[in-house]
């Protein structure tokens, strides 16, 4: 049975397009894979930054608690009284 050229033709130029598109598709997983490594570095960096923010907060309120018991304490000198005792 002789070959169809046109058949073998049109079978040509689907491979042809398969492999371009296959190509197509390696590369933007390769751009979208990369893509992903770079947001996973920049998640960990935030990460980092988070937990130091945190500890800065924490500390912050630490400092706050005693600047108000300071000026509670000096608030009551001036005033001479116990604000506990009602």
């Amino acid at each position: 049975m002789p070959e169809d050229p046109i058949a073998h033709s049109e079978l040509a130029a689907l491979t042809r397009r398969f492999e371009e598109v296959a190509e197509k598709t390696d590369r933007e997983f390769g751009i979208i894979k990369s893509d992903l490594t770079a947001v996973r570095l920049q998640v960990g960096n935030l990460d980092q930054k988070v937990d130091r923010l945190e500890g800065r907060i924490e500390e912050l309120g630490q400092k706050m608690d005693r600047n108000q018991a300071q000026l509670v304490e000096l608030l009551t000198r001036l005033v001479g009284q116990d604000p506990n005792t009602g």
